[in-house]
């Protein structure tokens, strides 16, 4: 490989979440390991890799100037937004008036729904549900309405759009907000699905805000599908969001971006976005993404592709070797949401023992239940694969035998 995905750096004291919060009070992070073990960070969705070299190149040739006033967006940033959607998703048509900037994907979720509802309102949403949507709609006032993703009988996560078609009608919604691909559960739709989505929506005349911050973040054998590119009433109907901080693990900097095609929405989204006068622009977070969305990140990313590809074999090879373990394979994101409802009766274990029985020997893995998922846990598998193979030892030695 042309870049470095074997070391994992020193975090410790270094401003990272994934990795000083382990052990905190309040609840949220995992628990501190017991004497002699070290804790992996397997749990809030950043990565432990080196950085791409391009990003700090940039940000550092940037920071060499001697001025850091009031700045104009440049071109190359646009530019570089419209480049990276045609070679990775294949978009066509994308214009500067397209793309606006925002400091994050839940604040471009926030702005597009207030917007579009009252507060108070109902919106439609899939569980199991990433936990920044549930705390971004109910800090604002919106009342989430869930429809549940069903399993086929190959075990593929589904829409089902008999309940969603239900719920919608019985709370009177208008506006979805979608994943894709999906977080916890690592869907990458397929253009059927979203053709089947769009005639749902055009049905009942709702309009969908997209989180596609994982789109880069795809397994072998699947291609993420804008959804606005599947029909012409998603194009028209979407607004949605994207950034380069999930793929490049930028999210210490801020920055994300929507992309609307539907004029009168773009322009009640910039409106919105605007009026806490703190969506700006953060002129190294700019460069960053530059640097990032180059030829070389390009290469960088199929790499990392790689190498979460792998290791995501050696999550699903693992549980299906724990008796009671269930195990839909993701098809995109760096996560696996494995579902422990046979194995903790079978073994009379709660969720909270099991949770802690993991964190106990450094395996610093996340609660499903602040995603929707009852008896699921959360585990992230960016970071070196001699990493992730240490952590399954450790669960096969120590918690399942």
């Amino acid at each position: 490989m042309k870049f470095d995905f074997t070391t994992k750096p020193d975090r410790a004291g270094m401003d990272a979440l994934a990795v000083d919060a382990i052990g905190a009070p309040g609840g949220f992070a995992p628990g501190a390991p017991d004497e002699g073990f070290t804790a992996i960070p397997m749990w809030v969705a950043d990565m432990n890799f080196v950085s791409f070299p391009g990003i700090q190149k940039a940000v550092i040739e940037r920071a060499k100037h001697p001025a850091f006033g009031y700045f104009v967006p440049r071109k190359e940033y646009y530019d570089s937004i419209i480049n990276w959607q045609a070679v990775r998703n294949g978009v066509a048509g994308l214009t500067r008036d397209d793309i606006g900037y925002e400091n994050g994907v839940l604040g471009g979720v926030v702005s597009t729904l207030n917007v579009l509802c009252s507060r108070g309102d109902n919106v439609l949403l899939h569980s199991p549900t990433y936990i920044g949507f549930t705390g971004a709609l109910i800090n604002n006032g919106y009342k989430i309405v869930h429809s549940p993703l069903v399993k086929d009988r190959d075990g593929v996560f589904r829409m089902d759009f008999s309940d969603m078609e239900k719920k919608v009608t019985e709370n009177k919604i208008h506006v979805m907000v979608f994943c894709s691909p999906h977080n916890p559960v690592g869907r990458v739709w397929e253009r059927s699905e979203l053709e089947e989505l769009s005639a749902f929506c055009e049905k009942h005349d709702i309009t969908v805000i997209s989180d596609e911050i994982w789109s880069d973040i795809i397994l072998s054998g699947y291609r993420h599908i804008p959804v606005q590119s599947a029909t012409e009433y998603l194009h028209e109907n979407t607004a949605a969001m994207y950034a380069p901080s999930k793929t490049f693990n930028l999210a210490g900097l801020i920055g994300s971006y929507h992309i609307i095609y539907n004029k009168r929405l773009r322009e009640r989204v910039i409106k919105e976005s605007s009026l806490c006068h703190y969506n700006d622009m953060n002129v190294l977070s700019m460069h960053a993404l530059i640097g990032a969305y180059s030829e070389e990140g390009m290469e960088w990313t199929d790499e990392l592709r790689s190498v979460i590809n792998d290791n995501v074999e050696l999550g699903v090879r693992f549980f299906e070797g724990v008796p009671g373990v269930t195990l839909s394979p993701p098809q995109g994101t760096y996560m696996i949401f494995p579902d422990f409802t046979e194995w903790c009766r079978e073994k009379s274990v709660t969720m909270d023992e099991l949770e802690k029985a993991c964190w106990k020997v450094g395996v610093a893995l996340q609660d499903g239940r602040m995603f929707h998922g009852e008896h699921n846990l959360r585990i992230n598998l960016a970071l070196p694969t001699a990493h992730v193979k240490e952590a399954f030892d450790r669960l096969d030695k120590y918690v399942f035998k």
